[in-house]
């Protein structure tokens, strides 16, 4: 089909013309038209750390679990998405035994699946015993994705400061306070072990072609050991130091979506639209729901940080660029057709098209 009388997004450029989908790609030709005035046409978004699973779950089965994240990602415009996942030593739900259960579900839901669902993996550096494991299950179910985390400090303070949060914490893993607290001591009794294991796993990635990252960093020193060990991707630091050495040596820098939206008071945390506004962010990822990136788009727009083809790249070029998806993130003859419909007057998503099939279709553009 040919869509009319929209404002497209193309070559980083709102353009009011036509734009013909054919064989789920963006083609060129005289198809039957299908007029969309009063609506933009935007590349499908590209999400690089949604939601986790988990919170599709609620008692239901892993595959209706994913299936609900499924149509959560077309409802939002996200044509391709990467679920977060921990590979940890704390167990439960982001544990080794979960990661694989998860991969094994969604290899099996992948035909069914209205968008391109992916997992990334957040690997706990302190998780000393799997790493062979790790690399085997990367290397059976394609994952392209993964982050180094280190959530051992962050266990030790809570302890510390706030006790009724850790044993919180203990029991969504299914454990006493006690018995997490020596987890986290055995963990730590071995940090000796993980400089030579991230090395051995950044060399194994290198050639899997497995794009890597680090999840969290508090400080440019811990940034620049990440990427000299070529875990060039930084998600979400927690400083605006590491941030700014990323950009120094080139290495991307990824914030979560759904800041941009909470307001100037951040409690100390780290603003993501400062990061924006200072050249020092590259791309959002969907950390807290799905319809944070569209959000998270306009709100840039609203605020005069960045026009639209510019806030739009940040949620759909940009990612793919990270990812080494060529395929996908902007609207050019060849490229994969992942596209959004968005009424102009309620900024509202009213269609989702993923490799050229509808994946999401309401209000007035389903008319």
């Amino acid at each position: 089909m040919r869509l009319t009388g929209a404002t497209v997004l193309r070559d980083g450029a709102l353009q009011d013309r036509s734009l013909a989908i054919a064989g789920g790609r963006i083609a060129a030709g005289p198809y039957p038209a299908v007029d969309l005035t009063g609506y933009w046409v935007l590349p499908g978004i590209v999400d690089l750390g949604g939601c986790g699973v988990e919170r599709h779950l609620t008692g239901a089965p892993l595959c209706d679990a994913l299936a609900a994240a499924d149509r959560a990602a077309a409802a939002a415009g996200i044509t391709t998405a990467w679920l977060a996942q921990g590979w940890s030593w704390e167990g439960g739900y982001e544990g080794p035994e979960c990661a694989e259960v998860l991969l094994e579900a969604l290899g099996r839901f992948r035909p069914e699946a209205l968008t391109d669902l992916r997992v990334r993996l957040a690997y706990e550096t302190h998780e000393h015993d799997s790493a062979d494991r790790l690399l085997a299950a990367v290397r059976r179910h394609r994952v392209d994705y993964v982050v180094f985390s280190n959530l051992l400090g962050e266990a030790m303070l809570m302890r510390e400061v706030a006790p009724s949060q850790f044993a919180a914490r203990a029991a969504r893993h299914g454990r006493s306070a006690e018995d997490h607290w020596h987890l986290v001591l055995q963990a730590r009794g071995r940090a000796r072990e993980v400089p030579r294991r991230l090395c051995r796993l950044s060399e194994a990635f290198d050639s899997l072609g497995v794009t890597y990252g680090s999840l969290g960093d508090p400080d440019g020193e811990t940034r620049e050991t990440f990427s000299m060990l070529g875990a060039r991707v930084c998600a979400c630091p927690t400083s605006f130091q590491a941030a700014s050495v990323a950009r120094a040596v080139g290495d991307p820098v990824v914030m979560g979506a759904a800041d941009v939206t909470r307001g100037a008071d951040r409690g100390g945390r780290l603003s993501t639209v400062a990061l924006v506004r200072a050249g020092k962010c590259d791309a959002l990822s969907g950390d807290d729901g799905a319809s944070a990136l569209r959000r998270a788009a306009f709100a840039l727009v609203d605020e005069g940080v960045m026009d639209l083809p510019a806030a739009w790249a940040m949620i759909s070029a940009r990612p793919a660029e990270i990812l080494k998806l060529t395929d996908r993130g902007v609207l050019a003859p060849g490229r994969r057709a992942d596209l959004v419909v968005v009424n102009k007057a309620t900024r509202q998503i009213e269609a989702t098209l993923a490799g050229g099939r509808i994946a999401f279709l309401a209000g007035a553009a389903a008319h």
